[in-house]
């Protein structure tokens, strides 16, 4: 049995229709109470599971061969990431594939800086593990940025002219479903990213040309931006970790380009075109 946490979101979605695709049926976890039962009613085995309460740790892992640690992105995430771990453990869980973040390993900025402690526990654990350490996401326009681009044909971002090498979230899902179903894949930490790098203004370049509407990006400073996300609702902390990210990404640190994706899975990764061939109704 494998446990897929962050079942809701933009990556434990994909990798359940992944796994779906491969005939494989997980127990999806929700830290809601209201969205696990609507999973149970749509024929999933769902469980709630909330990684800041424990009790709810031992029946989600109860009979569980491997996990997909997916944290929430919140405050306390590593104490709550290893408490999964250390209760995988004693559960008898044989196999764990972490969500990390890109370069967790140099711990540069602070997501890394919070994953790096939660992998190296994991490494600690005894359990078979892999790292996933995927770049930014393609499916962020559509997150984050496609009010914008439909409302006024623009996007803000404080990350100048860098260069990134940003990956589709299917193909995250596609490492992590072999990464859970098949050997081969212990210890080892998978930096995933698109097939090449390339700037927010050739992003915008491309979406003006699939969707046929002008779409231009807009470089914005440190500040402003973080005014836009605390304005929207994104705590304090959290804009502070995503405006450290795009200081890590002006520093050209987003531009690497690697070949873990066909290598996992014998594909090549999904280009930024098609990523926005395939969302263009969202962002038109």
């Amino acid at each position: 049995m494998i446990l897929v946490t962050g079942a809701g979101g933009t990556v434990g979605g994909a990798l359940l229709d992944e796994l779906k695709s491969m005939g494989v049926k997980p127990r999806v976890a929700h830290r809601s109470s209201d969205k696990a039962e609507r999973a149970k009613a749509a024929g999933h085995d769902a469980v709630l599971l909330d990684f800041a309460k424990p009790e709810t740790l031992r029946p989600a892992l109860d009979g569980v061969d491997a996990v997909f640690l997916l944290g929430s992105g919140g405050a306390g995430q590593i104490e709550a990431e290893i408490r999964v771990v250390e209760e995988a453990r004693v559960a008898g869980v044989k196999r764990l594939v972490k969500l990390s973040v890109w370069g967790a390993a140099g711990e540069a900025y602070s997501f890394a800086k919070i994953h790096r402690p939660i992998e190296r526990a994991v490494e600690a654990s005894g359990l078979a593990w892999t790292f996933l350490r995927p770049n930014g996401f393609m499916q962020n326009f559509v997150t984050y940025m496609a009010d914008s681009i439909r409302a006024q044909g623009a996007f803000y971002l404080p990350a100048a002219d860098a260069k990134i090498s940003h990956i589709d979230v299917r193909d995250i899902a596609r490492v992590a479903a072999l990464a859970l179903t098949t050997s081969g894949h212990e210890g080892k930490a998978y930096e995933l990213s698109g097939p090449r790098a390339f700037s927010y203004s050739e992003a915008a370049d491309i979406l003006s040309r699939v969707l046929g509407k002008e779409v231009h990006y807009v470089a914005v400073s440190d500040e402003a931006a973080k005014a836009g996300m605390v304005a929207g609702g994104i705590p304090d902390l959290y804009a502070d970790a995503m405006i450290d990210l795009n200081r890590l990404y002006r520093s050209g640190a987003g531009a690497g380009v690697t070949s873990a994706v066909k290598d996992v899975t014998g594909r090549e990764p999904i280009d930024f075109e098609r990523f926005a061939v395939d969302h263009a109704a969202a962002l038109r």
